[in-house]
C-alpha cells in the first residue's frame, strides 16, 4: 500500500521517529523532516550528542562505533514495528544511515505496493 503525501501523514511519521528516539536515547531529535515519495518514505533527522558517547569515543572509540551500530540496528526494528502497528504500513525494507561525527541521519522506508 503506497502512502498519500499529506501534512498529516508527514507529522505522524515525524512523531512515530521521535517517539523511538525518545525511548530509545532519553531525548528526540533536534531537526526532523520527512518525505513520501510513492512507495518510499525518507526521513532526515539531526541528533543530540548524548554525554556519555563523548566520553567513549574519547576512551574506546572502537567500542562507541560498536555500540553505535547495534542501537542503529535497534532503532530500525522499533522503527519498523511502530510505523506498521499505528499507520498499518507493510514494510520491505528500513535503510539507515548515521554519521555519528555529525549526529545526522537518513532513513529511508521502502513499502510494499
Amino acid at each position: 500500500m503506497y502512502l498519500t503525501d499529506s501534512t498529516e501523514n508527514r507529522k505522524t511519521i515525524c512523531h512515530i521517529y521521535n517517539e523511538v528516539s525518545i525511548e530509545l536515547f532519553g531525548y528526540g531529535t533536534v531537526i526532523l523532516k520527512a518525505n513520501i515519495r510513492e512507495d518510499v518514505l525518507t526521513i532526515r533527522s539531526k541528533h543530540r550528542r548524548a554525554q556519555r558517547s563523548e566520553a567513549l569515543e574519547r576512551e574506546i572509540p572502537l567500542l562507541k562505533e560498536e555500540v553505535d551500530f547495534h542501537l542503529s540496528k535497534l532503532f530500525k526494528s522499533m522503527l519498523r514495528q511502530k510505523l506498521e502497528q499505528e499507520m498499518g504500513l507493510n514494510i520491505i525494507a528500513v535503510l539507515r544511515d548515521y554519521d555519528s561525527s555529525t549526529q545526522w541521519a537518513f532513513t529511508n522506508i521502502i513499502l510494499a505496493p
